[in-house]
């Protein structure tokens, strides 16, 4: 059964994105077969794998609104044992669509949407990445409503800690009324320029503040990182030789010790 995690940040910019393509690609490159669910309405996970919106008919909108069965909107990608399920704007309109929904049926659970539609296809894949929004919003409570455990980027740039705790009471929230097993798989330390000492200090902070739930991975600031998005590869494909790509390789090995694969 796989391994439901979240990649969850409230605060823009911190390589989220980044990390949920290329943490999903090193896994199935560790030979894990991996399903990333974009579910952000800027699609930037699913162009950051090379697709576009002329490229499938189904997307994420339609599988938590309850236009299709996830199986028909899962598109699998060229990586090695990745496939994706793609968002596009429409996304943007969830809010709206559930709103109607309960106004309809009074017993609508709209945080429990995604969960609901991952139950047919979670005996398929080892692990499924889900790229969230920068937001608390309706979609980001589905992914926490619907995952094992939760992943927090944190850039190591000042103000890096900034929303965190906001990010925290929303999943003791959800711990305490929704999803009682939800963990904190780690803090992720990304963008680190290590010219810098404001990089140091924020990493020092961290670790002072979450402990051993930090990984002992740390993604650095590198051009070609922020390249490959727009060759729709990871970076593994990329840049097979990048330092990002070693960065990544164990970023999946540690999540994989973690969960005791």
């Amino acid at each position: 059964m796989a391994k439901i995690i979240s990649l969850v940040n409230q605060k823009g910019g911190v390589g989220k994105t980044t990390t949920s393509i290329n943490l999903a690609a090193a896994l199935g490159k560790e030979g894990k077969k991996t399903l990333l669910i974009d579910l952000d309405p800027q699609g930037n996970a699913s162009n950051g794998l090379g697709l576009n919106s002329n490229d499938f008919e189904t997307d994420v909108y339609d599988v938590i609104t309850g236009n299709c069965d996830i199986k028909s909107a899962i598109i699998k990608t060229k990586f090695k044992n990745l496939s994706i399920v793609p968002a596009t704007i429409n996304l943007a309109g969830v809010d709206v669509e559930f709103v109607k929904k309960m106004l309809e049926d009074k017993g609508f659970r709209q945080n429990e949407q995604l969960k609901n539609a991952i139950l047919s296809i979670k005996d398929a894949y080892d692990y499924i990445i889900i790229d969230c929004q920068p937001s608390l919003g309706i979609t980001t409570m589905n992914a926490l409503v619907a995952s094992n455990s939760v992943i927090i980027p944190v850039q190591c740039e000042y103000f890096a800690l900034e929303g965190i705790t906001q990010l925290l009471n929303s999943i003791i929230l959800v711990q305490s009324n929704m999803n009682p097993d939800l963990r904190i798989e780690g803090v992720l330390l990304t963008m680190l320029d290590g010219r810098t000492n404001i990089g140091l200090e924020i990493i020092e902070e961290v670790r002072k503040c979450f402990k051993s739930k930090v990984f002992n991975t740390i993604i650095p600031r590198l051009v070609r990182l922020v390249e490959a998005p727009s060759h729709g590869k990871p970076i593994s494909d990329y840049d097979p030789t990048s330092r990002a790509t070693l960065a990544y390789e164990n970023l999946a090995k540690e999540v994989i010790s973690r969960n005791g694969d």
